[in-house]
C-alpha cells in the first residue's frame, strides 16, 4: 500500500520531533595512544540513490582517517552494495527493506542485527533522520556521533548545510576532541569506477555518437515539481546546440524509458547504476535537474550542472571539483549558457 505524500510528510515531521532528543554525542576523555577505532558503523537508513551517493564522502573520510578499519553501513533498499562495490573498507551492509510493512520480518531482523555487533564508533550520517538517530542509540559502541546540526558551524563553514559535507565537519570536530586532527580537503563523491567499467562506458558512448567529438549529456527526468516541462527542455536544447555546435549532445534515459525531448537526440538507456555512471564518465559535461542521477554524474567525476527550482541548492547541489548549481527561477537559459562556456571551454 502506497502512503499518501501528505501523510508521509507528517509522519517524517512527527518522527523527527519525537527523536530529536534521543542521544547526544558525548566524549569520554582518552589519550590518543589509547584510542582504538577499528570497527565503525555509519547509519543512513534511506533507499534513494542520491542520498546513498551523498554518503560516499563520509565513507571516504572515515576510510582515510582510519585506514585499517572495517566499516558497516546501515541503509535501506538493495542498491548500496552496487554503489560501494569498490570501497575496500566496507565490511557488512545491513539493508532494511524499502517497504518495511511488506517485509516486516526482514525489517525487524535488520534492526536486531545492530545489537549483534560491537562497534568502536557509530555515526548518524544525517541530522534529519529519525531512524538514523534511533539506530545510533540502539547500536553498541563506546563512541557515538548522533549528527546534531550545529548552528555555529554555519558561520564557520559556508558549505556546512550540504548533505555530503555536514557529517564530515561534525565528525572532524568530534574526533578533534579525541586528539585526531584532519586538515585535508573534504573528499568528493566517488563511485570508484574501475578501468574496465570506464572502457565499457566509452564503447557505449561511441555506439550512439559514432565520432570523437566531445559530449554533453542531458538527463531530462526528475520527480514531482523538480521535473521541467518538455517545452523548457526543447528551448534549453536548442540554445545548447547553438552555443556548442562542435559538441555531441546526447540524452541518458531514466528507468521509465521516457524523454522530455521525445527521443529526438541520440540516447542511451540502462538500469545498471554503474553502467550509467561509466557512460557519464566519458562525457565532458552532464546537465540535469536535482535528482539521484545528477548525483551519480558527480560521483562519476564529470563536471555536473544541477538545475534547481524548488529544492535547496545549499543542501543538494552536485558535488565535485567542477560541478555547480543554478536556480532556473533566477537565471535565464542564456545566462546558463555563459556559465557552461566557462566550465568546458
Amino acid at each position: 500500500m502506497k502512503i499518501p505524500k501528505r501523510i508521509n510528510a507528517f509522519r517524517r515531521s512527527l518522527m523527527r520531533k519525537l527523536t530529536e532528543n534521543i542521544g547526544k554525542s558525548s566524549i569520554e576523555k582518552v589519550s590518543k595512544d589509547d584510542l582504538k577505532i577499528k570497527k565503525i558503523l555509519i547509519s543512513r537508513p534511506n533507499h534513494r540513490l542520491g542520498n546513498l551517493l551523498l554518503l560516499s564522502p563520509l565513507v571516504e573520510e572515515v576510510s582515510n582517517t582510519f585506514p585499517d578499519s572495517k566499516i558497516d553501513l546501515f541503509v535501506k533498499g538493495q542498491i548500496t552494495p552496487v554503489i560501494y562495490k569498490n570501497y575496500k573498507n566496507i565490511d557488512k551492509i545491513i539493508q532494511l527493506p524499502k517497504k518495511p510493512f511488506s517485509n516486516i520480518f526482514k525489517y525487524l531482523g535488520g534492526w536486531i542485527s545492530l545489537r549483534s555487533r560491537k562497534y568502536d564508533l557509530v555515526i548518524n550520517a544525517n541530522f534529519g533522520s529519525s531512524s538514523g538517530r534511533i539506530s545510533t542509540y540502539v547500536a553498541r559502541s563506546k563512541y557515538k556521533l548522533f549528527g546534531e546540526y550545529d548552528e555555529k558551524y554555519v558561520q564557520q563553514f559556508n558549505d556546512y548545510q550540504h548533505s555530503a559535507k555536514h557529517p564530515i565537519y561534525n565528525l572532524r570536530q568530534y574526533l578533534s576532541q579525541l586528539g585526531v586532527q584532519d586538515k585535508n580537503e573534504l573528499p568528493f563523491m566517488d563511485l570508484k569506477l574501475d578501468a574496465e567499467e570506464i572502457q565499457s562506458g566509452k564503447k557505449n558512448l561511441f555506439s550512439i555518437v559514432q565520432n570523437e567529438k566531445p559530449v554533453i549529456c542531458l538527463f531530462t527526468n526528475a520527480t514531482g515539481d523538480k521535473c521541467y516541462s518538455e517545452e523548457w527542455w526543447h528551448d534549453f536544447y536548442n540554445s545548447l546546440k547553438q552555443t556548442f555546435p562542435d559538441y555531441n549532445i546526447v540524452e541518458l534515459l531514466p528507468v521509465e524509458n521516457i524523454s522530455k525531448l521525445n527521443f529526438a537526440i541520440p540516447h542511451f538507456y540502462s538500469t545498471d547504476i554503474r553502467e550509467m555512471g561509466a557512460f557519464i564518465a566519458n562525457t565532458q559535461l552532464f546537465i540535469a535537474a536535482d535528482n539521484g542521477v545528477m548525483h551519480l554524474a558527480s560521483a562519476s567525476g564529470v563536471p555536473t550542472v544541477g538545475l534547481f527550482s524548488v529544492t535547496d541548492e545549499n543542501i543538494y547541489r552536485p558535488y565535485n571539483s567542477k560541478s555547480f548549481s543554478v536556480n532556473t527561477g533566477r537565471t535565464s537559459i542564456e545566462n546558463i549558457m555563459d556559465l557552461l562556456r566557462k566550465t568546458i571551454e
